[in-house]
């Protein structure tokens, strides 16, 4: 059972972990053992509460398929029960992300003072820019 929050969890039949070999270079051992942890999350059919399974479905991550299917491979860490921890965390994190509502941007102006500032300083470099030009006599 994976908590998401107080009142929100998700039951471990609803994950599907499947162990694969780790990609990369190790040792003797790479080719012979299977650490690395392959999840698997069907969003839209999972016991997900309506509003969370509408915002990750409408979040633009590359881990997420057409179908609605999550994917999370972890092969960080070189066991495959902390690769299947790290798998587990980092779902969470998702759908976590997926409820934290962004703060609405307010479009403000440049104040009068900011204005001045900007144009007294453009008219400063412009001059020094002329300086540079050849001197005539």
């Amino acid at each position: 059972m994976l908590k998401i929050s107080n009142t929100v969890t998700l039951q471990s039949w609803e994950i599907q972990l499947t162990a694969i070999r780790a990609q990369g270079a190790g040792g003797q051992n790479v080719n012979k053992v299977s650490s690395a942890i392959h999840l698997q999350f069907d969003v839209k059919h999972s016991t997900l509460p309506d509003i969370y399974k509408q915002r990750i479905l409408a979040l633009k991550d590359s881990r997420l398929s057409k179908e609605g299917v999550i994917t999370i491979k972890a092969q960080q860490f070189r066991t495959q029960e902390q690769n299947k921890e790290d798998a587990l965390n980092r779902l969470a994190d998702l759908i976590r992300s997926a409820m934290v509502v962004q703060k609405k941007r307010r479009e403000t102006k440049p104040t009068r003072a900011s204005k001045e500032r900007r144009l007294k300083s453009k008219g400063i470099k412009s001059q020094t820019k002329s300086l540079r030009g050849r001197v005539k006599h």
